[in-house]
């Protein structure tokens, strides 16, 4: 059964405990805990030892589960206490941005030269790390994914595939999964309209309110076999959103996954 869950940068302006909660009650199974630096830091990875006890607890509390962790960046200060944060919490994959610049061969290059070193480092702890092609970085589609892929054969490393960056880099997204699909352990997942730069304004970014044929991505998914966990990852929460709002879109977006992913016999 494909798992679904909320990454907690949608509740970046409300505490870990009252995203947890929000997310179970919108029927999710689980969570991916947010450790974006200057965005939403629900696991502060300098810290991470005090607040062990009450992150298990908070997600044991909602009968949820954690599905991963989010930290964006792929530096090594950043990404080694992630690691172990993530061993000793039971968090079972890492999930980062390829950084550089699009179209820069020397920042592809290094993008998997430094993906291929911490995956080695992500392995000696048991864990996972996945990164996502993303829109104006050094791996953006299909075929820069696939350079990483064939460059990195460990199998602690993952494709996180997020339909919404391959869509703005101008792909149908539920045709350019199969080509990937092999490698994919993590999926992010959210709606857009248009194939602007941006994903637009949260209440656009709910499953099923964009362009996006989600439906078509999670058949490519389930006919794929793919069984690991589905994410809504929506950014841009703001001080002025209330918690309905971003409940709203959680709630939202897991009745269309839900519904689609039921009627591909995948929950």
């Amino acid at each position: 059964m494909i798992k679904l869950g909320v990454n907690s940068v949608l509740f970046s302006q409300f505490d870990f405990a009252t995203a947890a909660r929000q997310i179970a009650l919108s029927g999710y199974d689980g969570v991916e805990i947010a450790a974006i630096q200057g965005m939403c830091e629900h696991l502060d990875l300098s810290r991470w030892k005090e607040q062990k006890s009450e992150l298990q607890a908070i997600v044991q509390e909602n009968g949820l589960e954690f599905l991963s962790t989010e930290v964006a960046s792929l530096k090594e200060e950043r990404l080694l206490p992630a690691f172990e944060a993530a061993a000793e919490i039971g968090i079972p994959i890492v999930n980062v941005g390829p950084g550089g610049k699009l179209g820069v061969e020397e920042d592809l290059q290094a993008s998997i030269d430094t993906l291929a070193k911490m995956t080695e480092r992500a392995a000696s702890y048991g864990i996972t790390l996945c990164v996502k092609a993303h829109v104006g970085n050094a791996i953006y589609n299909t075929p820069t994914t696939q350079r990483a892929m064939e460059a990195i054969p460990f199998p602690a490393f993952g494709i996180d595939m997020d339909p919404s960056h391959i869509h703005r880099a101008g792909e149908n997204a539920e045709e350019a999964l199969p080509a990937v699909l092999s490698r994919v352990k993590h999926v992010h997942i959210r709606d857009c309209k248009g194939r602007e730069q941006g994903p637009g304004p949260i209440e656009l970014q709910a499953c099923g309110r964009g362009e996006i044929d989600l439906f078509g991505y999670c058949k490519a998914m389930v006919d794929g076999g793919y069984d690991g966990p589905v994410v809504v990852e929506v950014i841009g929460s703001k001080p002025e959103h209330s918690l309905a709002q971003v409940s709203i879109v959680a709630a939202e977006s897991y009745g269309y996954l839900n519904a689609c992913l039921k009627k591909l016999n995948a929950r």
